[in-house]
């Protein structure tokens, strides 16, 4: 028998992300999960994004730490800009400069070293809050990058970035991980959770969670403050 495929997974904590990690699991790879400790206001992901990852068998799961915070520029990663509650137009404060760029490179160092090329990210260009770092064409940027740059790519060991909620609704997401068994009360999506996990209700992080239980007509297992 051979061994499975390794992935890279990036994990979040919550819901997006999870649902992408059972995917993949789904699909047969063995799943090794990052995360990140990027001077973020909203730390309880991070214990959100170890439970996840345990409860769908990784194989290991690793947080780089980065200080993002000492850049600012984003609600998410400097405590004097607010979280908005109110929907708001254009690209939102709570986008974070070049994040994705950022998380995702790292996977692809950690994909190279770990002989892994595939990298999936729960990126959505559907309910995706105007984040530019979220769109096709960007993934499609970053994976052309990723065979530039890299010894494998360039040898011929081709990386693929995948990420199959890029079409989603929130609600469809919702369903395809009900049916894959996640337990979306491990999960953690708020902007400005508690220390404990208890999630706001207010932010657009929760606005869109919210909607999508109801969409999908499944309880929302959410604690909210």
């Amino acid at each position: 028998m051979t061994d499975p495929k390794k992935a890279v997974v990036l994990v979040s904590g919550g819901l997006d992300s999870t649902t992408v990690l059972a995917m993949a699991r789904a699909r047969g790879y063995a799943c090794y999960t990052l995360s990140f400790d990027y001077g973020q206001r909203h730390r309880a992901e991070l214990v959100a994004a170890e439970r996840v990852s345990a409860a769908l068998d990784d194989v290991e799961h690793k947080v780089v730490r980065l200080n993002l915070d000492s850049i600012g520029g984003s609600a998410l990663t400097d405590l004097a800009i607010d979280v908005p509650e109110e929907a708001t137009e254009g690209i939102p404060v709570t986008y974070v400069p070049a994040r994705n760029t950022v998380f995702l490179s790292i996977a692809l160092g950690w994909a190279e070293v770990l002989g892994a090329h595939d990298i999936f990210i729960g990126v959505n260009a559907v309910d995706y809050s105007g984040y530019p770092d979220c769109r096709p064409e960007y993934i499609a940027a970053f994976e052309t990058l990723a065979n530039l740059a890299t010894r494998d790519g360039v040898e011929g060991r081709k990386f693929t970035v995948h990420t199959p909620l890029m079409d989603m609704g929130k609600d469809d997401i919702v369903r395809a991980g009900i049916d894959l068994g996640v337990d979306y009360s491990r999960t953690v999506s708020c902007y400005q959770a508690t220390e404990q996990g208890l999630a706001c209700g207010r932010c657009d992080s929760c606005r869109l969670r919210r909607q999508g239980f109801l969409d999908a007509g499944v309880e929302d297992p959410t604690r909210y403050c």
